[in-house]
């Protein structure tokens, strides 16, 4: 059977579209919330809030609607969220969590062997919480100084993680960034909690991974990457995972021209590209995506598509950056166009746009202007400032005041 080829603007307009960025903020509402987690798998989480916690981000870019409040009510009220080990920190829906059932079982062996000074206190941390309900680490007396994970912690916080990693406790909510937990048994549905290990053998387990990642980002290639981070993947075992998965019609191969190496999409995935070919172009939109978002999981694979070679820079020392601190890819149309380092003052409301900078050959028009405009609106509601500013960095004053205007 012959493969297909794609044109690289066909690739980059698929993708765009697979992640609800083409346009972006279509979707509405929790519903729309849930339906893109579900078709991604998971968002990434971290705790940093600089320009938005990058979760959040990830969110504000396809839900037009998208407030904070939202996602913490899926979370721990509704429970149709949870958060967990999947790429790295990660938030997965609910009905996964059979999925997983392995990675929790592997780290429960993990961690009790690497660390054991936790295992004695578990009992008191599991009494603790089944007669007082739901804690956080400050509440536990447990303050010796152990080596962790991340680094030294209170021998509390490494009892309490490890018993999350573990799927005996989960996150019943937060307070800031601070995770307090409960019992899992008393969250996750009976028929969810104690369901059996749906892929029992672990080529199926594998299959299970690779289709994951190719869903979470909706075109991969088989090449190393940050992409695979979390599924704890040799090459060898991903490589006859995507053999499987493409006999069996899980995922389809497709060309792209110019490209060395063939892209995989999820098996129905397609209807998408004919979608596209039948119907007009969007108008132009702008979006602000996360440091961490789906999309730009793999970005040498987004280099070689858009030609926006993009670094998060929060761990890079300070004279070795290019750019800035955290620095979010703004999108517009089917292209990358700028990049920006905003940073917000919650005492007066404000943003401040630290840094802007456009990528080579990018002429700002007022079409994109205005685009651009719409955008911050969007962003500033979500970031629940009233004001923006523009700083120093910002060179391109004219063209910047009259975004701010229109704002």
């Amino acid at each position: 059977m012959e493969i297909p080829t794609l044109t690289n603007k066909q690739a980059r307009r698929f993708l765009l579209a697979y992640q609800d960025l083409y346009p972006p903020r279509r979707l509405r509402g929790e519903e729309g919330v849930l339906s893109y987690i579900r078709k991604a798998g998971c968002i990434q989480f971290d705790p940093l809030h600089v320009a938005g916690h990058n979760h959040e981000l990830v969110l504000q870019a396809r839900v037009g609607d998208f407030t904070s409040k939202m996602l913490a009510r899926l979370l721990y009220k509704d429970r149709k969220l949870i958060d967990g080990w999947d790429k790295n920190m990660s938030i997965y829906p609910t009905e996964d969590w059979p999925y997983f059932r392995r990675r929790r079982e592997d780290f429960a062996r993990h961690i009790g062997a690497r660390y054991r000074k936790a295992e004695p206190v578990k009992p008191r941390v599991r009494k603790a919480i089944e007669e007082h309900g739901p804690l956080s680490s400050l509440e536990l007396e447990f303050d010796e100084k152990v080596d962790w994970w991340w680094g030294p912690t209170r021998l509390a916080r490494m009892a309490l993680e490890s018993m999350c990693f573990a799927g005996e406790v989960v996150v019943h909510h937060k307070i800031h960034t601070r995770k307090v937990y409960d019992l899992a048994c008393r969250y996750i549905p009976e028929d969810v909690f104690y369901a059996p290990e749906p892929n029992p053998t672990e080529s199926q387990y594998h299959d299970w991974l690779v289709a994951r990642r190719v869903g979470s980002i909706g075109l991969l290639w088989d090449r190393p990457g940050d992409a695979w981070l979390g599924t704890g993947l040799k090459s060898a075992g991903r490589h006859a995972a995507f053999d499987r998965l493409l006999e069996a019609g899980k995922i389809r191969e497709f060309h792209v021209q110019g490209f060395e190496h063939p892209l995989y999409m999820p098996a129905g995935a397609e209807s998408l590209l004919d979608e596209m070919s039948g119907g007009g172009e969007p108008s132009p939109q702008t979006a602000f995506l996360a440091p961490l978002d789906n999309m730009l999981w793999d970005r040498r694979l987004i280099q070689a598509l858009f030609g926006f070679d993009y670094k998060w820079e929060v761990y890079t020392p300070v004279d070795q950056r290019r750019y800035g601190y955290y620095v979010l890819p703004v999108l517009y149309g089917d292209r990358f166009v700028a990049r920006c380092e905003p940073v917000r003052d919650r005492k007066t409301k404000t943003l401040t746009l630290k840094n802007w900078w456009w990528e080579d050959g990018v002429r700002p028009s007022k079409r994109m202007g205005a685009a651009l405009a719409r955008c911050m609106k969007k962003y500033m509601r979500y970031m629940e400032v009233d004001r923006l500013a523009l700083g120093d960095g910002v060179t391109d004053r004219k063209g910047m005041e009259w975004v701010k205007d229109m704002v």
